[in-house]
């Protein structure tokens, strides 16, 4: 069974064992956190700073760059802002990740925060363990900016929070 079938079929049931999920969720996180870095140390073991090797001809290929800065690398150089951005949006998630975990309606949403979480924790450790975030995943096909891992897990964790609100204003509006 896919990870993500399991990891919603053990979700369903939560009568008698809240503190379970939470151990699921955490282990997702630090799972995904542990996933971040091995790509990024993997990166730059093997790909040169600036070099870049094809994986998908004309789709996606590993490009090894530092990142001091955002998406485009807006805000380049200003360390503190990111690390007072990435404890305060933890702050915030975790808040709304308690809450969410009292209604088990809202599981895509806690499922979404924790990708989320993870994705801050993972780019946090970058920068500050070096300064930088190393960004790797190139698109080939459009003007994209490169990014990593934890680039994505804050995407899909934003995706399944907006499909999570959708369906529960749905839920309501019945």
């Amino acid at each position: 069974m896919p990870t993500f079938l399991v990891y919603f079929s053990i979700t369903t049931n939560r009568k008698g064992a809240p503190d379970s999920m939470l151990i699921v969720d955490t282990i997702l996180i630090i799972l995904l956190v542990g996933v971040d870095q091995f790509i990024k140390h993997a990166v730059v073991a093997n790909i040169v700073l600036g070099g870049e090797h094809p994986l998908i001809p004309g789709v996606l290929s590993l490009t090894h760059l530092r990142n001091n800065g955002a998406a485009w690398s807006i805000l380049q150089g200003q360390m503190w802002f990111f690390a007072v951005i990435a404890v305060v949006a933890l702050g915030i998630m975790g808040y709304f990740f308690w809450q969410y975990r009292r209604d088990q309606n809202h599981r895509l949403e806690e499922l979404g925060l924790a990708l989320m979480m993870a994705g801050t924790i993972g780019n946090f450790i970058d920068r500050l363990t070096q300064g930088y975030v190393v960004d790797m995943f190139q698109l080939d096909f459009i003007n994209f900016p490169i990014f990593n891992f934890a680039d994505s897990c804050l995407t899909v964790g934003v995706i399944l929070i907006a499909i999570g609100v959708y369906l529960a204003d749905r839920r309501e509006a019945k």
